[in-house]
């Protein structure tokens, strides 16, 4: 049997604001569905990522800006710092430990991201 992780809510205050941030950090908008005012779904997922985060109404009861430990992996932290500071994102200097390079930024709601560029194993 197969445990996937594909999706990971994220809490914010304004779903709106959160949607257009994660799009300018360059995640894909898969969804967004109004079901009624207690429930709106609205899914992203970074690109070539098997994983999408969901922000909305009525998606959870954690509160805005809780979420902490998100960690996205790329090939090359110093090439996503680069990016993301050409998106207009504040994201961190880039941080060197012998599990991998790493960078954080926050969203507008102070929900915390991380970074790790992976070391090289070859």
């Amino acid at each position: 049997m197969d445990y996937k992780l594909e999706l990971v809510a994220i809490p914010v205050t304004d779903v709106d604001r959160a949607k257009a941030f994660y799009e300018q950090v360059g995640f894909h908008a898969d969804h967004d569905h109004k079901i009624s005012d207690d429930l709106r779904f609205v899914q992203l997922t970074p690109p070539g990522s098997a994983c999408s985060i969901a922000l909305g109404v009525g998606v959870t009861d954690m509160e805005p800006g809780t979420a902490r430990g998100v960690q996205l992996v790329v090939s090359d932290a110093h090439a996503a710092r680069k990016e993301l500071i050409e998106r207009g994102i504040e994201v961190s200097d880039v941080q060197e430990f012998p599990w991998g390079s790493f960078v954080f930024f926050s969203d507008p709601d102070g929900n915390k991201w991380g970074i790790q560029g992976l070391p090289d194993r070859g």
